[in-house]
């Protein structure tokens, strides 16, 4: 058993019901989730267990990812659901038409596993999709990014238009300097989708020393 175990309901009448039927058992937090400062919850590290909204899942991975202070992280595991067509695009790699910003942020710290798929048939009432359990932990080692908004910049601009060459992208954010080419190795004729993980990460610390 959990010395402690909190659940987060943003529903009022929901939240009133589990702490009638639960009582002192569990600790609610009765909030948005995306409202919550994750840190302050508990000064131990926490294992979250989740079935994500899904209209919201990918907000609120992307808030706990790019809000994480590398001293104490606050969470051990992540053991999350989403809907199947999301969870492909998490566990995504390069060179596939589902990676995009979501894959490499969610790579950026954290090592994923994907658990198993979950068929409608399993809830109730039953869905119109299925569903993917993945299972996150911290990584030991990432590349460090001085502020992950860049890291969220230089994704969306090189995915506004993942079909075409990188040469747009780049030139926008880095007006075609050649020693950023030379040191990548990038090949401006690929197309974003093409760049891993690592070359997206170089590209925002090399952003961010230019506008240093």
């Amino acid at each position: 058993m959990p010395k402690n175990f909190y659940v987060i309901e943003k529903d009022d009448s929901l939240a009133s019901f589990l702490k009638k039927e639960f009582g002192n058992k569990i600790i609610i937090i009765n909030d948005d989730i995306l409202n919550i400062n994750e840190n302050s919850i508990c000064d131990e590290q926490l294992i979250v267990f989740g079935n994500l909204p899904y209209n919201i899942s990918t907000e609120i991975l992307c808030k706990w990812i790019l809000n994480l202070n590398d001293e104490k992280i606050w969470f051990s595991n992540l053991v999350l659901m989403f809907q199947k067509e999301v969870a492909d695009r998490i566990i995504s790699e390069y060179n596939s038409s589902k990676y995009g910003r979501l894959s490499i942020i969610a790579n950026w710290k954290l090592d994923i596993t994907k658990i198993c798929d979950i068929k409608p048939e399993s809830f109730s009432p039953k869905p119109k999709i299925d569903s993917s359990l993945l299972f996150f932990s911290p990584k030991e080692n990432f590349y460090k990014i001085k502020d992950p908004k860049n890291l969220e910049k230089i994704t969306r601009i090189f995915f506004s238009q993942r079909r075409k060459m990188l040469k747009k992208p780049f030139n926008q954010l880095f007006n075609g300097d050649q020693k950023v080419i030379d040191k990548l190795k990038i090949d401006l004729n690929l197309r974003p989708q093409n760049l891993n993980f690592d070359t997206y990460y170089k590209l925002t610390s090399e952003y961010e020393k230019l506008r240093s």
